[in-house]
């Protein structure tokens, strides 16, 4: 996944967390607790994946899943919108220039009108 989103976003835009790979912190939310109706403590445990995205001081967060989005983007809520949060999903189809209007409601306003591909200046 790093390789596809170091392309995406280029390597340069990239950061890392620490600490990252197989000893990354879980957001919070999976496994049906971003469900369970317990929001201070879901809260509370996610705030170990809310410092170390503070820590990177990086504008946006990517996330791979739903879960991952909803428990990511509810914590940049509570720490006052320190950064976006956006699907990999929505970068993958903005790189490809078929994000639709409607698809674009996580992108911070940096990137609502970033239209990358022009199919029509391929042909």
């Amino acid at each position: 996944m790093r390789y596809v989103v170091k392309k995406v976003v280029g390597e340069e835009n990239f950061i890392e967390m620490t600490p990252n790979k197989s000893n990354n912190f879980c957001c919070g939310g999976g496994g049906g607790f971003l469900q369970s109706g317990f929001q201070e403590q879901r809260r509370a445990y996610g705030q170990t994946k809310a410092n170390q995205i503070l820590t990177t001081k990086a504008a946006y967060c990517i996330t791979p899943c739903h879960n991952c989005h909803a428990q990511v983007h509810d914590l940049s809520d509570v720490n006052d919108h320190a950064w976006e949060t956006v699907h990999l999903w929505t970068l993958l189809n903005l790189s490809l220039g078929i994000l639709g209007p409607n698809e674009r409601e996580y992108l911070g306003e940096d990137l609502k009108e970033v239209d990358v591909f022009h199919p029509e200046s391929a042909m």
